[in-house]
């Protein structure tokens, strides 16, 4: 579609893009479902196609993204089994936030953040019941980040009028994202596992960063690490507060010790959380909405020293 056609469908039917957004991202979302449960567990993500756990395989009308869920009232027609509400949670959150995305940038930045917003959603779930980032996630994701600041300068908001000027500031300012995001992880978690005599922090974090730096620059990944944590803590005194006014609920992360029945411990210092959801959902904040106020705050403190 030429951009004058874009911009009559835009004009004349401002509804349209933004339903295909969601639509889109709940399609993707309910592939990122998959791959969620497959990588950890290093099947292929291609075959065999959907299927239920009892081995029969779900028909199309059965895999409509929420809807079919909703209609199925979370079971599976074949046989009756539950079906985890994770799965029209993350298909919901993937379609608004690829929404969110379309409504907020220019059409060449709203898909890079679809890329950006789709790892971060498969990296948080996975870390939550794994305790790992894995690499396609991390080191791949940089990859295609620096790749993606290459071809559409516009992720950096480089748009000026010569594209390859544009492209090259805008991979400069990614490659400086991954390196100047990891390297700060590094020295944060060495510091801190030096202090408390344990490891603090995994290397799989270390990489995450650099991932998020490659998609938001040096700004967005200090922002991620800082921000993170102020998540995890706000998370955490939740939690504890929740857990001691209901005793009987558990946490709701993984524990790395879980009891004699598989329950996961009580949280409590020196219960071992993943990181990585933090990071995602601090990034995905910058990426979207706070990225004009944080990177004000930098140039302005650039300015002071």
């Amino acid at each position: 579609m030429n951009p004058a056609a874009f911009a009559d469908v835009a004009t004349s039917l401002p509804w349209f893009f933004p339903t295909v957004a969601f639509v889109f991202g709940a399609a993707i979302g309910s592939f990122l479902n998959v791959v969620i449960y497959r990588v950890p567990a290093e099947k292929s993500i291609v075959r065999p196609g959907s299927h239920c756990a009892c081995g029969a395989p779900i028909a199309w009308h059965d895999n409509i993204p929420i809807f079919s869920w909703l209609v199925l009232r979370g079971r599976a027609r074949c046989c009756g089994r539950r079906f985890s509400i994770r799965y029209p949670l993350v298909e919901l959150l993937t379609a608004l936030l690829f929404l969110g995305c379309w409504l907020l940038f220019p059409p060449a930045k709203a898909g890079c953040g679809m890329v950006f917003l789709s790892v971060l959603i498969c990296a948080t779930f996975i870390d939550l019941d794994h305790f790992i980032i894995p690499d396609a996630f991390t080191i791949g994701a940089g990859l295609a980040g620096l790749l993606l600041s290459v071809l559409a300068p516009a992720l950096h908001s480089q748009s000026g009028d010569v594209f390859i000027l544009d492209s090259m500031r805008s991979g400069v300012i990614a490659l400086q994202g991954l390196l100047i995001g990891s390297g700060l992880v590094l020295w944060v978690g060495l510091v801190a596992e030096a202090v408390l005599k344990k490891e603090a922090m995994g290397f799989g974090d270390v990489k995450f960063v650099g991932m998020i730096g490659a998609f938001c620059g040096w700004h967005g990944a200090i922002f991620s690490l800082f921000g993170g944590a102020i998540v995890g803590t706000v998370w955490f005194a939740l939690a504890f507060a929740w857990q001691k006014i209901s005793p009987s609920q558990k946490a709701a992360l993984p524990a790395e010790s879980p009891g004699a029945e598989g329950q996961p411990a009580a949280l409590g210092f020196g219960v071992h959380v993943p990181f990585g959801p933090m990071l995602a959902i601090a990034a995905a904040l910058y990426f979207l909405w706070l990225h004009p106020w944080v990177d004000a705050y930098f140039t302005t403190a650039g300015a002071l020293f």
